[in-house]
C-alpha cells in the first residue's frame, strides 16, 4: 500500500480530475490513519500483546482494501485512512515482537528482515503499477491485489507464540520493573494475564530524568523526525510525479523509473540486513545520512538545471536527457542510502533503547511524531514545490540530512551485540558508549593507568606521582 499510490495517482488524477489539494489529501490520508494509530497503538500493544495487535492490523487492511475499490473520492480517502491505521499498528507490533524474540547477535538481522519485506512489497507495487499503467481502471487492481499478502500473513499468525514480552523476567536498570512504580508518576492500570500482574507506565515517564528516559526519548524523536524531514516519503509517494517533472514524459516511463528505485531499495536493504550486526547501527545511520545529504543537494542543483534546459529551446535535447539520467542515478543513491540507514536502523534502535514495560507506548509515542512529520512533509510537497521549486525543495532536504549527521554523531549510542537488558542498564547509568572504538580506547587507557599504579606500588624507588 505504501508504493501503490505512486502509480495509481497518475490514473486517479485523470479519472477523478483531482486538484493538487485533492491529490495531496488522498496521498496523506494513509498518513492520517497512521497518526491516529500511533496515538492509541501503544496502549493496544502493551495491553493486549503483540500477536493480537498484528491480527487486528490484518483485519483492518482487508477492510480498507475493500473500501478502496469504491468508485468515489470519499471512499478512496476513507479506505486509505483505514489502511494507514492498520499499517502503523502492524509495523510497531512486528518490530517489537521480533526484537524481543531473538538473541542479541541476531536482532539486527531479523528486525531488518522485516524492513526488507516492506521493500520487496514496495518493489512489487511499483512493478504492478508499471504493468497496469495503461490498463483502464488499473488503479482498482493495484489496490485490490494488496489483499493477497494480507491473507498470507493472516494465515501465518496462528503459528506465532501468543506473546514474547520479557517484562515478567527482565530487569529494568538492574532491578525488577515492578519496583519502578514510584518513578513513573503513577502507573496506569495493571495488565492482568496468565503470566501475572505487570505494571504499565504513563507517557510522562518518557520525559523524566530518572533512568535517563529523557535522553532516550530525544534520541527516538531525532531518529523519526530527521527520517521524514529529509524528504524520503515524497521520493516514495511522488516518485512517478517527480520523474515526470524532470523529463520522463510518458506515464509508463515515469513508472518504470519508479520500478528501478524499488529494486535499488530492496538490494540496499538486504545489504543493511547483512551488516546490521557486523558494522553496527551508528556507522550505517551516519554513513547513510552523509550519502543522502550529498545526493539530495546534487539533485537540487541539477533539477534547477533541468528546468532551465526544458525552457530553453537553443540547447540540444540530449543535454537535458543526460541531466535527467544523472538525477535518476542520484535518486537511486538517495533511496539506497535511506534503505541502508534510516529505513531499517530507525526501527531497530527504537525497539532497543526503551525498557520492556513501556516499550509499546514509547514506540507509539515516537511513531506519532514520525507520522505527523510524514504527514506534514507529504501534504505540503506539491505546494512547497510551487513556491520554491523542485530544486529548492531538494536543497532543503539535503541541508536537513547534514543536520541529521551532526545529531547522530553526538547523540546516537551503539547497541549492536548487546541484550536488551544490557542496553537498558547502560542507558540508565548514562554509560552508553558511541562506538566500540571509543570503548576500546577507554579500556586500553584504564589498563595502562592500572599498570602504572601497580608498578609504582611495587617499585623500590617510589614514584613521583
Amino acid at each position: 500500500m505504501l508504493g501503490i499510490i505512486s502509480g495509481a495517482l497518475l490514473q486517479l488524477r485523470a479519472e477523478f480530475r483531482l486538484s493538487c489539494v485533492q491529490q495531496e489529501a488522498l496521498v496523506s490520508a494513509l498518513l492520517i490513519g497512521a497518526l491516529l494509530a500511533s496515538a492509541v497503538g501503544g496502549c493496544l500493544i502493551d495491553r493486549y500483546g503483540r500477536r493480537s495487535s498484528i491480527l487486528l492490523s490484518n483485519v483492518l487492511i482487508l477492510t480498507g482494501s475493500l473500501v478502496l475499490l469504491g468508485s468515489s473520492y470519499p471512499a478512496l480517502v476513507v479506505g486509505r485512512i483505514t489502511v494507514g491505521f492498520a499499517m502503523c499498528i502492524s509495523s510497531m507490533s512486528c518490530c517489537i515482537f521480533v526484537s524481543e524474540m531473538v538473541a542479541a547477535n541476531r536482532r539486527g538481522l531479523l528486525v531488518t528482515l522485516y524492513e526488507a519485506g516492506i521493500t520487496v512489497g514496495i518493489l512489487a507495487a511499483y512493478a504492478m503499477n508499471y504493468v497496469l499503467s495503461d490498463t483502464k481502471g488499473g488503479w482498482r487492481y493495484m489496490f485490490g491485489l494488496a489483499v493477497v499478502p494480507t491473507l498470507v500473513q493472516l494465515a501465518s499468525i496462528r503459528f506465532l507464540p501468543s506473546s514474547t514480552r520479557e517484562s515478567s523476567s527482565q530487569r529494568h536498570c538492574g532491578r525488577p520493573e515492578e519496583d519502578l512504580t514510584s518513578s513513573t508518576g503513577g502507573p496506569d492500570e495493571a495488565e492482568s494475564s496468565g503470566r501475572g500482574r505487570q505494571v504499565q507506565y504513563g507517557v510522562l515517564y518518557l520525559f523524566q530524568r530518572k533512568d535517563n528516559m529523557r535522553t532516550r526519548t530525544a534520541i527516538g524523536l531525532g531518529l523519526v523526525i530527521f527520517q521524514q524531514l529529509t524528504g524520503q516519503p515524497n521520493v516514495l509517494f511522488y516518485a512517478s510525479t517527480i520523474f515526470h517533472s524532470v523529463g520522463f514524459q510518458s506515464d509508463a516511463s515515469a513508472v518504470l523509473a519508479s520500478v528501478g528505485l524499488g529494486l535499488v531499495k530492496v538490494i540496499a536493504t538486504v545489504i543493511s540486513m547483512v551488516f546490521a550486526d557486523r558494522a553496527g547501527r551508528r556507522p550505517l545511520l551516519i554513513g547513510g545520512c552523509s550519502v543522502m545529504a550529498v545526493c539530495l543537494i546534487t539533485i537540487g542543483f541539477l533539477s534547477g538545471h533541468s528546468d532551465f534546459i526544458a525552457n530553453t529551446t537553443s540547447l540540444p535535447p540530449v543535454q537535458g536527457s543526460a541531466v535527467n539520467w544523472i538525477i535518476l542515478v542520484c535518486m537511486m543513491f538517495v533511496v539506497s542510502a535511506y534503505s541502508v540507514g534510516f529505513g531499517p536502523m530507525t526501527w531497530l534502535v527504537l525497539s532497543e533503547i526503551f525498557p520492556s514495560a513501556v516499550r509499546g507506548r514509547a514506540f507509539a509515542f515516537t511513531n506519532c511524531f514520525n507520522w505527523a512529520a510524514n504527514l506534514l512533509v507529504t501534504f505540503s510537497f506539491l505546494n512547497v514545490v510551487d513556491v520554491i521549486g523542485l530544486s529548492g525543495t531538494f536543497l532543503l532536504y539535503g541541508l536537513t540530512a547534514v543536520a541529521a549527521v551532526v545529531f547522530f554523531y553526538f547523540m546516537l549510542p551503539e547497541t549492536k551485540g548487546k541484550s536488551l537488558e544490557e542496553i537498558d542498564k547502560e542507558l540508565c547509568l548514562n554509560r552508553m558508549q558511541h562506538s566500540e572504538e571509543c570503548c576500546s580506547v577507554i579500556s586500553r587507557r584504564l589498563t595502562s593507568l592500572q599498570y602504572q599504579r601497580v608498578h609504582c606500588q611495587l617499585s623500590t624507588s617510589g614514584c613521583s606521582n
